[in-house]
């Protein structure tokens, strides 16, 4: 015990009136603040504070935590507060927030008891040999882009804007630009890095805390890893989006239109994305599918023996056509679809009927939906129809219909008694009169009914009856 207490810091007494520095640190469960004093350039410690947070704080945005890493402090060391002026250096906008005349909530409580106190706030220097970077992507109608800036320890700053030719979500443009970032930074030597993205998705995965569900995901977050790893040391943070304006304004430049700017901004254009994605379908050798014959005939011409249906297939090559190695076909006034075998399809129709955004529409719908996305496989209405039939859920939460299965005969009569009904019923327990039989009569025209209890059913009787 004695030698870990050697090895702690030591601390030191400020002066009076001295200037004094405080950083902040929060966490998931704790923040915590350091008291120090510069002298000859040199930083020395003269209290630890910490917290931990329970309850409610914990789910505090990253802004609430350090305001209350600051308070903690104000509240513990009420002393230095009140006899020196206290420099709060963070990469966080501090002052500008609690100066807001619009703060509301716990933020304005808090700005009220911390505006007692003589205190500064001034960005946090950079660490000395560390690298900064700063990412973010941008997915919209016109395109993907995406936008990163380098910072050298001496505050050299390189601009990128990436535009991506290629179909991708908001998470992987993300990725995207991280990836690129990291690739830059590797590039320029960087040994130390300290990567801020406003994707909270991004962050916490590379950090260990969120999950990487999803192919894509799994293979972003695995370059992504492999890539950190050649750094000597690296941390990666989650800032909001509008600490990242800059990246985010290259990222939404990249995203529109660069032409007019691609002599004032650096600007690269990738193509394929930064992982290789598995296909979604594949046409082994020895398994053939709907698609083969087509595929043989268009890349090597080659048709089958039968005439029909070498014909049939001639006929229906002239709607397909073949890009690196993967067959589409082509659709009017649309984009090109890509074709998928029986298996695959059957695999989209769950997946969009009741996958993890499955919305259990009909199959009209579900085979739209799928060539909105961009596949194609004949039939596809037949096994949409066929899958749904089976979904359980749809089934136990469908409403109740209360139409008859079968059409209703309408029976039409021009004039009053032009058409008759009868019919018997029984026989019934005996009745008193002996009777067990009823006979009844409707006249179709106005509906009019008579009916008569009968202890038989001889011709006699119903012809007396009647």
């Amino acid at each position: 015990m004695k030698e870990y207490l050697i090895q702690l810091p030591t601390l030191t007494p400020p002066k009076e009136k001295e200037p004094l520095i405080l950083y902040l640190s929060a966490a998931e469960v704790a923040v915590g603040a350091v008291l120090m004093v510069e002298r000859e350039n040199i930083q020395t410690p003269i209290y630890y504070i910490s917290k931990m947070l329970t309850g409610l704080e914990t789910r505090y945005s990253m802004i609430e935590k350090l305001v209350l890493a600051l308070l903690h402090a104000t509240r513990r060391l009420r002393r230095y507060f009140s006899g020196h002026v206290i420099i709060v250096l963070t990469n966080y906008h501090l002052g500008q927030i609690l100066s807001k005349p619009d703060v509301a909530g716990r933020m304005a409580k808090w700005a009220i008891e911390l505006g007692g106190y003589n205190i500064l706030y001034r960005p946090r220097p950079a660490i000395k040999g560390v690298w900064t970077l700063h990412t973010d992507g941008a997915s919209n109608d016109d395109g993907v882009g995406a936008g990163l800036r380098l910072f050298s320890p001496d505050d050299h700053e390189l601009t990128y804007s990436i535009r991506l030719e290629f179909r991708s979500t908001n998470n992987e443009a993300e990725y995207e630009a991280f990836l690129a970032g990291l690739q830059l930074a590797l590039k320029m030597g960087a040994r130390n890095l300290e990567a801020n993205v406003d994707s909270k998705l991004v962050a916490e995965q590379v950090n260990g805390h969120y999950d990487a569900k999803g192919e894509a995901m799994a293979l972003y977050l695995e370059q992504a890893q492999a890539l950190i790893s050649q750094f000597q040391t690296f941390m990666v943070n989650h800032i909001n989006r509008s600490e990242n304006k800059h990246a985010d304004a290259l990222s939404k430049l990249a995203a529109t239109s660069f032409k007019h700017l691609a002599k004032e901004v650096r600007i690269e254009v990738l193509s394929n994305p930064s992982v290789s994605l598995k296909q979604v379908n594949i046409i082994e050798i020895g398994n053939p599918s709907w698609m083969s014959p087509i595929i043989l005939y268009l890349q090597h011409g080659k048709l089958l023996e039968e005439k029909a249906k070498a014909r049939k297939i001639q006929n229906k090559a002239v709607n397909y056509e073949m890009a690196d190695d993967i067959l589409y076909r082509k659709s009017f006034m649309g984009p090109l679809l890509r074709c998928v075998d029986k298996t695959d399809v059957q695999y989209l129709i769950r997946e969009i009927h009741g996958g993890l955004c499955g919305i259990h529409v009909g199959p009209r719908m579900v085979v739209a939906k799928i060539m909105s996305a961009g596949y194609y496989c004949p039939g596809m209405h037949v096994d949409a129809i066929e899958i749904l039939r089976k979904c359980t859920a749809c089934q136990r939460h469908a409403p109740k219909m209360l139409r008859l299965k079968n059409p209703l005969v309408p029976v039409t009569s021009a004039w009053p008694f032009q058409q008759w009904g009868i019919d018997l019923v029984g026989p019934f327990p005996d009745a008193p009169g002996a009777v067990k039989f009823i006979i009844v009569v409707v006249d179709y025209f106005t509906k009019w009914v008579e009916a008569k209890a009968l202890a038989s059913t001889t011709a006699m009787v119903i012809r007396k009856f009647i």
